[in-house]
């Protein structure tokens, strides 16, 4: 599908549909509540999610303590792709769905996309499309199946099943929904604010959508980096603790907002939504609004012949076993004026010519509003260490994507930005 027809489309789905998103106080949301105790924020069914306090300690991070607000959802919520070939060529159902949380409000979602409590109508309204490929018994060839982590920075312990299955037979075609060839979707990844989170990490375990030419031996064996992986496990402390939302130090609270006594990282706010095309037709709830864009970036070097990407070894409050696999820089630069990341400053200054990925995404719609990222594959010259700090190892492009097939290995967002490498350029001229 050419990006002028594409664009028809959206422009169509948004036409045949109404929405309205807006900001609300804390204090205004219908059917959430403030535990007079606590002060967290729930649900009055006591499903979907809450917002809770957590105290942090650690010995891998920038500081090491601090205390905010988290997003506790326990459910885990299903990240369907179906995937069908026409002519031999593979095509996955994509959803032009609306989330309050986007920019520019709709954008490409998996072909489901639904918490526990959506699937199984907590909220009464209507069934989740073309769900019934996803739980058991299945019809099809399961691709990929694996359950995710979300981000780690403002979800406790989250995951998502991340499942793909191709399928044989005709399916209906509902009309927010359309195939898409793979080579399509890898084109339409670099277009911004198109392609929903939700589409990326699923997409990361499609084998169909990488072309990584290993044209020699890797620098390190998979035994070799599954055994720096548990040893950076080992090495670091990660101590987290639930608190009241009401006790959480450095906050500030207000009838409309939550905010950070310095104005930095995010604010929790309310929204009230309005949308003809979701399950329900409106609803109220809290959101995390970061305060300014992130950047996530590999750095990229050739080495043997074969290209590698610099792999971090990343805690976040949220990581269920200390680190996991993250894109060589990770953060919003604004929060970090008086101590800049490792490798970050390299990222930002890159000439143009070396920048492989450029791509500005969206992240969680249905938790985070306006949650922008600013997506970077940069590739440095052969005269960049290949020796580098003991929380970094170069691993190729097929080692990364093999390690997503496996729950707690790799973050959500090095697999975003993977999905976004799937038909990178020749080396860069030295």
């Amino acid at each position: 599908m050419a990006q002028a027809d594409l664009s028809d489309w959206l422009a169509q789905r948004r036409a045949a549909n109404s929405y309205e998103v807006s900001v609300v106080g804390l204090d205004e949301l219908e059917g959430w509540a403030v535990d007079p105790d606590s002060g967290d924020l729930g649900h009055h069914t006591g499903k979907f999610f809450s917002v809770r306090g957590i105290e942090v300690s650690t010995d891998h991070r920038e500081v090491a303590s601090w205390s905010q607000p988290i997003i506790l959802q326990p459910e885990i919520g299903i990240l369907g792709l179906l995937v069908r070939r026409f002519d031999g060529v593979p095509h996955c159902l994509l959803q032009a769905k609306m989330e309050p949380g986007n920019i520019n409000l709709l954008q490409l979602s998996p072909t489901v996309q639904a918490t526990r409590s959506n699937y199984t109508r907590v909220h009464h309204g209507s069934a989740v499309p073309y769900l019934e490929h996803f739980v058991t018994p299945r019809r099809g060839r399961v691709v990929f199946d694996a359950l995710q982590s979300e981000q780690g920075s403002w979800f406790l312990d989250k995951r998502n099943r991340n499942i793909i299955l191709e399928i044989e037979e005709d399916v209906p075609l509902l009309e927010d929904f359309r195939w898409f060839a793979v080579d399509e979707v890898a084109e339409l990844l670099h277009v911004a604010n198109l392609v929903n989170m939700d589409s990326r990490t699923v997409l990361s375990g499609l084998p169909e959508l990488y072309r990584s030419d290993d044209r020699g031996p890797a620098l390190h064996t998979t035994g070799e980096l599954l055994s720096w992986f548990t040893e950076a496990k080992a090495r670091y402390t990660l101590d987290r603790r639930v608190v009241a939302l009401s006790s959480v130090r450095d906050w500030t609270r207000s009838s409309r907002r939550i905010s950070h006594r310095d104005g930095k990282y995010f604010d929790v706010v309310g929204v009230r939504v309005r949308a003809t095309s979701r399950e329900v037709a409106r609803w109220s709830q809290p959101m995390f609004a970061p305060r300014d864009r992130g950047v996530i970036a590999f750095l990229s070097r050739w080495a043997g012949g074969v290209r590698h990407v610099l792999v971090h070894a990343r805690t976040e409050p949220g990581t269920g076993d200390v680190v996991e696999m993250s894109s060589t820089v990770n953060c919003t630069p604004a929060n970090y004026a008086d101590r800049r990341p490792l490798f970050l400053d390299e990222v930002l200054a890159a000439p143009p010519e070396r920048v492989l990925v450029d791509v500005v995404h969206s992240e969680e719609g249905g938790r985070f509003y306006h949650a922008e990222n600013s997506y970077r594959v940069v590739e440095v010259d052969d005269g960049f260490p290949l020796d580098v700090p003991e929380d970094y190892v170069w691993m190729t492009v097929n080692q990364l994507a093999g390690f997503v097939r496996y729950g707690n290995h790799v973050n959500v967002g090095a697999r975003s930005l993977l999905t976004c490498m799937s038909r990178l350029p020749d080396r860069v001229a030295a």
